[in-house]
């Protein structure tokens, strides 16, 4: 990775952690508590423990969306360029949509 990669890949790093430390406050400023440093300190920890969590059933969720579209995508796409080749010669019929497998 060049030098300038890695600055880049730096500065997104930063800027996420400044974006969860900015609403880590903001969650613990909205819930009203006013805590000493050391269940601050807590609050925060928890806070991030469980955004990853939630962040990670997010991502899960949408992968899992995403796979059931896919194949349908696939066939639409399959149709609309087969239109658009010239026929080589008799038309085959597909043997098995990808959804029928599932």
């Amino acid at each position: 990775m060049s030098p300038e990669e890695r600055n880049v890949m730096r500065q997104r790093e930063n800027l996420r952690r400044q974006t969860i430390q900015r609403e880590t406050e903001a969650a613990l400023r909205d819930s009203g508590l006013y805590l000493s440093p050391q269940e601050r300190a807590q609050f925060e920890s928890r806070y991030i423990q469980e955004r990853r969590k939630v962040e990670q059933a997010l991502r899960q969720q949408f992968e899992t969306e995403r796979q059931k579209e896919l194949p349908a995508l696939i066939q639409q796409l399959k149709k609309e360029f087969q239109i658009d080749q010239p026929t080589k010669g008799p038309a085959t019929k597909p043997a098995e949509s990808p959804k029928s497998k599932k």
